[in-house]
């Protein structure tokens, strides 16, 4: 039997070759699960060829843990840089298609071949689409395959250099993008505070209402040096000293309202307990904390929430999300009761429900399939878009009744990682196919003329995306490969670096950047 033969056999040979090749550092740079494709065209020229199906449920798998991991910020990046990220976008497509234009009416190159270059330069197989349906002509198809093999590689190997060529340091470019992070939320400090305001002496905690006034939490008060929990019916006097958890500046308003910060600590009564409890509860996952009042019910007081490695101060509209991290104080007695409310079950978090999953991509297939017709033209977001569309969705917003869509980080990064590699097998194989004959017919100048298509619009948007909006690198390399609708491209970066800045980037531009490639297209068609 020939094992060759075994497309089983031949994709985990190329994944294994890939990593250990990509394993390999050179002066500090190394392709990671990137090296895959390059493993991938070798074969591929040999006439080695992972089955398509396998590059479909790659792609699928990707683009879908993609699209629910950056959902939730990727609407809201929309109120901070969306406008820009759009801008630096529609700046790269524009470019290739006027590079494209220029090289179609000096150079005397067929127009249905060119066009299919600039879909092949981008790796758009919406835009091919696009193309062989507005051009009527099967040289878009060659000029895509022409374009295709360094749309790959040349996005790869742009984003893998670009922090070199900047001379940027890409762990510096990571705790700039952390710290604004923690700029957006602040760190969570805890003081104690003296009873001193005459305004509150006297008043029970729920008169003063002081979550309400200063954006802070009280989580312990000691009265006659014994020590209890903030129960609404306690009444502040003078000399107590009070437990306050907040940003800095909410302490400070609590300061202003209590009276002076003071060093004393107040110990913890031995009826009372402090417990980190988990959210997996999914019938309170987008509940606010004020809906489920456990304060009044239980006499309990969270202190903070953690998500995703941020500290954020609880207030009563604060929704829960799945896998939130809940600091508690409450009574020994009822801690247990309030546990059972919130879930605490770490075993759900290492667990996958695959009915969400399943049912997303179908969603996102059938989306995908919808055409939008105009007078002289149709779109569709396709596979990916249709895919990445209804993800981002349904990761924003996180649970649609009994089910939850949203995932583990640890389940999400298994999932991309399986897709991922299946993908870039696939993708690679069935480019090496075509990568020496293409040549051979066409020769180099066609090639070149895809080399300028990718490369020249990354270098304009790049420049645009430094010098006058001086964007973090780690967005605006998620801003290249989502312009340059490029997964393969997101995967190089997505192994650079450790921050989700690029996914969400990736995430923001690509629907931008697919749906005005398909009209530049259709522009380009026309001439």
């Amino acid at each position: 039997m020939d094992l060759f033969s075994n497309s089983y056999f031949v994709l985990f040979l190329i994944i294994v070759i890939g990593f250990i090749i990509g394993r390999i550092k050179i002066k500090g740079i190394s392709l990671d699960v990137s090296a895959v494709i390059f493993v991938a065209l070798v074969f591929g020229h040999f006439g080695m060829v992972v089955p398509k199906d396998f590059q479909n449920l790659g792609l699928v798998l990707f683009i879908f843990t993609i699209g629910i991991q950056a959902g939730p910020s990727f609407f809201e990046s929309f109120k901070k840089n969306g406008r820009e990220l759009a801008i630096l976008a529609s700046i790269l497509i524009i470019s290739a298609g006027f590079i494209t234009f220029l090289i179609f009416y000096f150079f005397d190159i067929d127009k249905s071949l060119v066009i299919g270059l600039l879909n092949g330069a981008l790796t758009s197989t919406p835009g091919l689409a696009a193309a062989i349906d507005s051009t009527g002509s099967p040289l878009a198809s060659i000029g895509y395959g022409i374009g295709y093999p360094f749309g790959v590689i040349g996005v790869i190997l742009f984003v893998s250099f670009l922090p070199k060529i900047l001379r940027l340091n890409i762990k510096d470019e990571e705790k700039k993008y952390k710290d604004q992070i923690t700029t957006d939320f602040p760190e969570i400090r805890r003081k104690h505070f003296v009873v001193e305001n005459e305004n509150v002496i006297g008043k029970t905690f729920g008169e003063l209402n002081i979550r309400f006034m200063t954006k802070a939490v009280i989580s312990r008060i000691m009265h006659d040096n014994v020590a209890m929990a903030p129960e609404p019916e306690i009444i502040l006097h003078k000399g107590d000293i009070v437990k306050a958890v907040g940003t800095l500046e909410a302490l400070e308003r609590v300061k202003l309202l209590i009276g002076a910060e003071v060093e004393t600590e107040i110990p913890l009564d031995i009826n009372y307990d402090v417990r980190s409890i988990l959210v997996t509860n999914k019938e309170v996952v987008k509940k606010t904390l004020g809906q489920l009042n456990i304060l009044d019910t239980y006499h309990a007081t969270i202190t903070r929430i953690r998500r995703s490695g941020i500290n954020i101060s609880p207030s009563p509209s604060s929704k829960l999300q799945f896998g939130d991290k809940l600091i508690v104080v409450c009574h020994k007695d009822n801690m247990k009761d309030v546990s059972r409310i919130f879930g605490d079950d770490t075993s759900k978090l290492s667990s996958t429900d695959f009915l969400p999953i399943a049912t997303g991509i179908i969603l996102g297939i059938l989306v995908g399939k919808i055409s939008l017709n105009f007078d002289s033209f149709s779109f569709s977001l396709g596979l990916t878009g249709g895919i990445l569309m209804v993800a981002l969705v349904l990761g924003r917003t996180g649970k649609t009744g009994p089910i939850l869509w949203t995932m583990t980080g640890a389940a999400n990064q298994l999932l991309r990682q399986f897709g991922l590699l299946f993908f870039l097998a696939a993708v690679g194989t069935s480019a090496g196919t075509s990568l020496v004959e293409t040549f051979q017919q066409y020769g180099l100048e066609l090639f070149f003329y895809g080399v300028l298509i990718t490369l020249i619009p990354m270098i304009i948007t790049t420049f645009f995306a430094r010098y006058f909006w001086k964007l973090n690198i780690l967005t605006l390399l998620g801003t290249l490969t989502g312009s340059m609708t490029s997964t393969p491209g997101l995967a190089a970066v997505d192994n650079m670096v450790d921050a989700d800045a690029p996914a969400i980037a990736y995430a923001t531009v690509y629907p931008i950047a697919m749906v005005l490639l398909i009209v530049v297209v259709q522009i380009l068609s026309l001439l």
